[in-house]
């Protein structure tokens, strides 16, 4: 009978907290932030339809609005950002999000269990552990651009190391980005975190592309693209000198049309040109492996000679291949 109480309880809190969570909030709380009604229909008219969209938007689309002035798209976006809070939050926070997310079986159970994600997670928790377990004793800061970030990942890698789950989430800042202008300003935010903490070690950007491929599209605006992540690289680059942190930043693969005609056994090529490779001290090259296997290769660096490692995936994050 107590057993039954408890459940209820449970169950009852967790439908308080689903009723207080909102899957959205609509674009039209903009006029009570003293936005125009007007401005409010013309963001209709370009596809938003929530808050989140207009944070998603980059300033440069939001000026192809008619009608849209600079001082018009800067009031929005400082209106959206107080109703909807887009900056970093410990793990913890994150966690407690992550809780409304609806999940969808894929209908094998042992299939669902192992969905989930690999080296950048265990590395957030890595970078807590002190020196003698290979760890640098501090915070990581984790920048979510594909939203891959997993909060029981963290949990299951800190088990692994004997690491309460909940405290590594607390030591990890994370903030989503959804457009390649909010990135950028999310390095601002997280430089002036290291600077007040002094306990940051990492800095994980998750991946550094994607959003500039879709904020930039086609030939016409690669220049553009090119120059704009160059200076995203340069912020980077600043952060680890000036703060004593490691920046690891994942990056997208495309087959290169090319590839073929060279007889490379994997015509594939990493994105974001010379921009990206000569921003990256040592550059590695992930794929699968035989069975339960994958390979890291060294692809360039000016420390270390080229060479190869095999690994696997577990529950605990990174560990070494097994015979």
């Amino acid at each position: 009978m107590m057993e039954d109480q408890v459940v209820a309880d449970e169950d009852m809190v967790q439908e308080e907290e689903a009723d207080d969570f909102q899957d959205f909030m609509e674009i039209d709380k903009l006029q009570a932030m003293g936005i125009n009604a007007a401005d409010i229909t013309k963001l209709k008219q370009a596809g938003m339809q929530t808050i989140r969209s207009v944070q998603m938007t980059t300033v440069r689309n939001l000026s192809k609005i008619k009608g849209m002035t600079e001082a018009k798209i800067e009031k929005i976006k400082e209106a959206a950002v107080k109703l909807l809070p887009s900056g970093f939050q410990t793990g913890i926070e994150y966690s407690l999000k992550r809780r409304h997310v609806v999940k969808i079986s894929t209908g094998a159970k042992e299939l669902d269990k192992i969905l989930g994600g690999g080296l950048a997670h265990t590395l957030c928790v890595m970078a807590q552990l002190p020196g003698s377990m290979g760890g640098a004793n501090g915070k990581a800061a984790f920048i979510d651009t594909e939203g891959t970030f997993r909060d029981d990942r963290i949990r299951a890698i800190a088990t692994r190391f004997g690491v309460d789950g909940e405290a590594a989430l607390e030591n990890i800042s994370i903030a989503r980005a959804f457009n390649s202008e909010q990135q950028m300003d999310l390095l601002v935010d997280v430089a002036a975190r290291m600077a007040e903490s002094g306990d940051y070690r990492l800095l994980v950007i998750d991946s550094i592309i994607a959003l500039f491929r879709t904020d930039y599209c086609g030939r016409g605006e690669l220049s553009e693209r090119q120059q704009k992540l160059n200076q995203m690289l340069a912020r980077l680059m600043r952060i680890s000198e000036e703060f004593n942190v490691a920046v690891f930043i994942t990056n997208q693969m495309c087959s290169d049309p090319a590839g073929g005609l060279t007889f490379v056994a994997d015509p594939k090529k990493p994105i974001g040109g010379h921009v990206l490779a000569h921003a990256s001290t040592t550059r590695l090259y992930l794929r699968k492996g035989r069975g339960e296997t994958r390979i890291c290769r060294i692809w360039d660096s000016p420390s270390v000679p080229e060479a190869e490692a095999m690994y696997q995936i577990s529950e605990g994050g990174i560990i070494d291949a097994k015979d």
